[in-house]
This record gives structure tokens, sequence and C-alpha cells, in this order.
């Protein structure tokens, strides 16, 4: 069995979405793939204007994984992060676990498209109607990522006590190959994927502000998740766009 822990180059290029200059690249090219979604008015870029090195390919086998560290300047994601804690309706429901409930250790909100209900362990959600600066937070992964969303899975660790166990969002309604586009902001937490027949493993640090890409066969042959940390840690809050077919 491997265990891979990835590390960032030190040089990594932040993309300021609120400069003068990403302004004047937006106004020019007349593509806005990061759309506006904070009330300070932050300008935004287009992909094409970012460094090369902004994106990395984890070395995963039977897996398609992309990180871009620095999707969101630090100060636009922090305008997020306030917004959404204080703004989206967040819930802590049971779930059943080895034939007992218990609350998962978090609290979890879902919002979608109509007929987008999901499903996993025995937990049944309904979507709640999109907030603004969530769909065009959406909308700014559809441009990124090259996917159409419709459904988002909002994850508020408030601690380094709450977590998210091992997993794979391989439900039916995703499709074989779904594509998932994974939004973190706050605190900084390891990302643990594992493979299911070899059981190698592939850990990351997910940054305030950076998008993970997961896609192809992925979660046919990766679980992923993030353990319970002893460490005094920050709130983190983490949105994973996905495709749900409508029932």
């Amino acid at each position: 069995m491997t265990n891979n822990y990835l590390k960032m180059p030190e040089n990594n290029k932040k993309v300021d979405c609120e400069s003068d200059n990403a302004g004047a690249a937006l106004a020019n090219s007349g593509d806005n793939l990061i759309p506006d979604i904070s009330d300070d008015s932050a300008q935004s870029v287009k992909s094409g204007n970012r460094s090369p090195d902004t994106s990395y390919v984890l070395p995963m086998e039977n897996a398609d994984v992309t990180y871009f560290p620095n999707w969101l300047t630090h100060k636009h994601a922090k305008h997020l992060m306030d917004y959404f804690v204080k703004s989206l309706q967040w819930q802590q429901p049971k779930i059943t676990l080895y034939g007992q409930e218990r609350l998962i250790p978090r609290l979890q909100a879902w919002y979608g498209d109509p007929n987008t209900q999901y499903e996993y362990s025995k937990l049944s959600m309904q979507p709640v109607a999109w907030d603004s600066r969530l769909y065009k937070l959406k909308q700014a992964c559809e441009n990124q990522c090259g996917a159409k969303f419709n459904s988002v899975l909002a994850n508020f660790y408030r601690h380094g006590n709450d977590s998210m166990g091992m997993h794979a969002d391989n439900e039916p309604e995703l499709g074989e190959q779904a594509v998932i586009a994974s939004v973190s902001l706050g605190q900084s937490r390891r990302f643990t994927f594992k493979h299911i027949h070899t059981k190698a493993t592939q850990k990351i640090q997910l940054e305030h502000g950076s998008l993970l890409l997961m896609k192809g066969d992925t979660q046919q042959y990766w679980q992923h998740g993030i353990n319970k940390s002893k460490t005094q840690l920050g709130p983190r809050l983490n949105f994973t766009f996905r495709y749900v077919v409508p029932k």
C-alpha cells in the first residue's frame, strides 16, 4: 500500500479577483468565467489569464483529479465564507449507522434545482431553492470545469471534531462518471483519498479559496473523507457541486 501526501510548490501565483488589472482583463475579454459573487463588486478574471502553475493533477491511478489551490483570492473567499455561514439553512440531521441513529459530525445544507432530491446513508434530502450567491458560485464552477451542475451539498465543519467519513459519491442519481466540483472556504483541512482495491492513499491539504475537481472514474475506484483532528481548528465550509438526474 502506498501513502502519498501531495505538497504544493511554494511559488503559486494567486489570482486576484478584485484587482484593477483583473477587471481590465475581464472588460477586454467580455468573458466572465468567474462571476461577481460578493456585495463589494469584486472583479473577476477568466481562467485563460491564469498562470499554468495554479492547477495540479493528482498522481492517482483510475482517477481524474485536479486541484486549483488559489481559485479565489483570500479576500473574495472570506467575504463568501462570512456570508454563507450566516445565510444558508444549516441543519444537523441524523443518519443510521450500524443500526443506530446519530447526528452527523458537522452541519450541512442541500440546495438545488427542483426535483433534485438526493439520498445517502438512508438520509433523504429535498433541495432548498438556490441562494443568489450560491447560484453564482455554481456558475463559476461550471465555467471552470466545463460541466453542468444542478445541486450542491454544503458542509460546515465548525471545529476539528467535525469530520466526514470515508465514502464515494457513487449514488445512482449521480451517474457512472460523476463530475464533482469541491470549493473550500476557511480553515485548511487534510483531505484523504483511498483506493478501494489497492488501498493506496493520496492526501492533500484543501486550502481557503481552493477548488478540487473530481471526474472520470474517480468515484468508482476511490473513497475520500476528512478525519477528526485533536488540534484546535477554525471553521471551514465546503461546497460539492454535482449533477443529480432529476426525479
